[in-house]
């Protein structure tokens, strides 16, 4: 897929703030540091148009970034972050929940997990929460490149262990670009 358009449409934390073009979205879930605004500027071929920081927990609303005027992708608060405050984390846990039950335009979850590391209990939590609301989901693993190919088949079988997952998911680097054309090819299938 050729990216010719990029436009950050809207900032919602309420269903009234949602795009109303009806256009097909698609979620980007995962723990806060993950890597969802590279892979976001991996998959757009930009370098900082989805912001990324140093600093987790930054990410505070859905943020729906127009794609070729065709397709959103939707970024959404981190999960597992310890340093933002109950209130403001159950906060954003019902945001992204009314988004999910509510949200007709939803055709695809890709739920990000870090290649280097077992999945986390809230990333299994996430992972059970997603297929709760049979909603269609692709576990993307970010950096992939940060592990040697001697330990891959030992993450693989991890990732799927733990999560209990029986189809495949998406390794992903930023570095090499790999799994960007299995994640658009997923997306060209509702467009």
């Amino acid at each position: 897929m050729e990216i010719k358009s990029v436009d950050l449409k809207n900032i919602a934390v309420r269903q009234s703030q949602y795009p109303q073009d009806m256009k097909c979205e698609f979620l980007l879930v995962g723990r806060s540091n993950v890597g969802k605004s590279s892979f976001i500027n991996t998959l757009i071929g930009r370098k900082n148009f989805a912001r990324t920081s140093s600093k987790p927990g930054k990410t505070q609303t859905l943020n729906f970034y127009l794609i070729n005027d065709l397709f959103y992708l939707i970024d959404v608060p981190g999960y597992g972050y310890a340093k933002v405050d109950k209130g403001t984390s159950k906060k954003m846990g019902l945001m992204i929940e009314d988004y999910l039950k509510n949200r007709e335009q939803l055709k695809h979850v890709f739920l990000l997990v870090d290649y280097r590391h077992k999945p986390t209990e809230d990333d299994v939590l996430m992972y059970n929460f997603l297929k709760y609301y049979n909603l269609n989901i692709t576990i993307i693993a970010t950096k992939y490149d940060k592990v040697t190919k001697n330990n891959r088949a030992k993450q693989d079988k991890l990732i799927r262990d733990t999560l209990k997952i029986e189809s495949d998911f998406i390794p992903f680097s930023t570095i090499t670009k790999k799994g960007k054309e299995e994640v658009f090819s997923i997306i060209e299938t509702y467009l």
